[in-house]
């Protein structure tokens, strides 16, 4: 009896210690993993006491894709502080040439794309923020297969985006535990609430390595019904002098907005429409356009939206940009060969140059007409979901945002009322029953960050913690 117990204490002493040596093994290679991607000599960085990583999470074993991140843990309280995902729309665009690198990111690129400015309103200061570059195509993520880059679609990005948080959640295994956010601008409209109804269908049966702790969303000037996102930019851009009585009752008479099929009547106004817009910013119409970039070439973007506009081909070519010339900076700082090296980018050495939206991506396969179905289903499973927007923005504007809003038949919980950030209306709120809130940003472009910095940070912590915005002036 001695003999065999000694013989099986021995094997589940060796059991438990190689146990414990494998799982020791997984927790070096990680954190070997996280410590490859921290960044420490990035050209032109002020100092910084926070920690930042970049690199790439091979999506799946079989495949060829790659996506590309940029990750700042929180400047105070990283263990304590949420995750957030930050994504930009496009489709096609940058979120770290948009989103890191010129609105809520911790530097700024500036100087003609020379040196890099620290954001004293960065989302850091209140989450642990993450930047994704999604789906391929886009910025320095990758296929080695081109094939994929024909396929892409609302749902391949969805999937693609999800299989990267499950690879990136194992290269950084601290982070599984906090309360994980997703916020976004544009036509993030379509990959927030997609992503985050992936997330909510894989937990359901996730085990403890594959689940993600969803709490809520965020998303501003999103696209997201089609049929009220088109007429709200329609009325907004006659109720701001845009365009004349005659081409909005024209619009107005010849237009319906729920069909696919166009009248050439129809497509005649639109046109109008479309050149109404060509010597403006459509995305914050009060604001300068970038005269540098008014030569003639530039370059057409991939921006999906209903048909009605985007049969045009100036529709593709609008000014946009804020600085005006900060996509221009930003273009020439992420095509440097140094600051690719210490962000570890563009290891391929890709045969195209970086920009802030994709040039390679032709076409979009799958693009929801609405996603106001999915807001619903989210808001039911208890999911936080605030909806905000500048209201200077004529691309997604604010009164689109409304018109589809009030599509939903939400009961309202407090009425429109303004809010204040440091004494001064910084817009205005209205809040649903099952936790949906819209905010808009009063004298915001389409960028909300770059315009109104402290009030969209302070926006942006109300969010995370569930607070009522300030409803008076002291």
């Amino acid at each position: 009896m001695g003999s065999t117990s000694n013989c099986l204490l021995c094997f589940m002493l060796c059991t438990l210690l190689v146990s414990a040596v494998a799982s020791r093994s997984r927790v070096t290679h990680q954190t070997t993993e996280a410590d490859a991607d921290r960044v420490r000599d990035l050209p032109g960085q002020p100092k910084v006491e926070f920690k930042h990583y970049a690199g790439y999470v091979k999506l799946r074993p079989n495949d060829h894709k790659a996506l590309f991140y940029w990750f700042f843990e929180a400047q105070k309280g990283v263990s304590s502080k949420p995750l957030v995902l930050w994504l930009n729309g496009g489709p096609g665009c940058s979120s770290i040439a948009y989103g890191a690198a010129q609105e809520l990111g911790p530097f700024l690129v500036g100087g003609n794309g020379s040196r890099l400015k620290f954001n004293k309103y960065s989302w850091n200061k209140a989450a642990n923020m993450l930047f994704l570059e999604a789906p391929v195509g886009v910025g320095f993520s990758y296929t080695n297969n081109s094939e994929d880059l024909h396929k892409l679609g609302d749902q391949v990005t969805a999937n693609d985006s999800y299989a990267f948080l499950i690879g990136w959640f194992k290269r950084f295994p601290n982070f599984k535990s906090h309360d994980f956010y997703i916020a976004g601008e544009s036509y993030a409209g379509h990959y927030v609430p997609q992503l985050a109804e992936l997330i909510h269908e894989r937990n359901i049966r996730a085990g403890k390595d594959s689940f993600i702790n969803l709490k809520g969303f965020m998303i501003g000037n999103a696209v997201i019904n089609d049929p009220t996102d088109t007429k709200g930019l329609v009325d907004y851009a006659w109720s701001h002098a845009i365009i004349s009585d005659k081409l909005y009752k024209d619009i107005s008479k010849e237009c319906d907005f729920g069909q696919s099929m166009i009248r050439s009547n129809c497509n005649d106004h639109i046109r109008g429409f479309v050149e109404a817009y060509a010597e403006i910013d459509i995305y914050s119409i009060y604001s300068p356009v970038c005269l540098d970039s008014l030569d003639g070439k530039a370059p057409s973007k991939l921006m999906v939206a209903p048909h009605l506009l985007t049969q045009h081909d100036l529709w593709h070519r609008l000014p946009s940009g804020y600085d005006p010339c900060a996509e221009d900076y930003v273009m020439k700082f992420f095509n440097r060969e140094d600051v690719q090296r210490a962000l570890h980018a563009n290891i391929t050495k890709l045969s195209y140059p970086y920009t802030t939206c994709s040039g390679v991506i032709s076409k979009w396969n799958d693009s929801a007409e609405t996603v106001l179905p999915i807001i619903q289903k989210l808001l039911n499973a208890g999911l936080r979901i605030w909806v905000y927007s500048g209201d200077t923005d004529g691309r997604v504007p604010v009164t689109s945002t409304r018109y589809s809003i009030n599509k939903m038949g939400l009961k309202i919980k407090e009425e429109w009322r303004a809010w204040f950030h440091k004494h001064q209306v910084a817009g205005w709120v209205e809040t649903y029953e099952k936790g949906l809130t819209l905010v808009t940003v009063r004298g915001a472009g389409h960028q909300v960050p770059a315009f109104a910095p402290a009030q969209s940070l302070s926006l942006f912590t109300k969010f995370l913690s569930a607070a009522t915005l300030p409803s008076a002036r002291f």
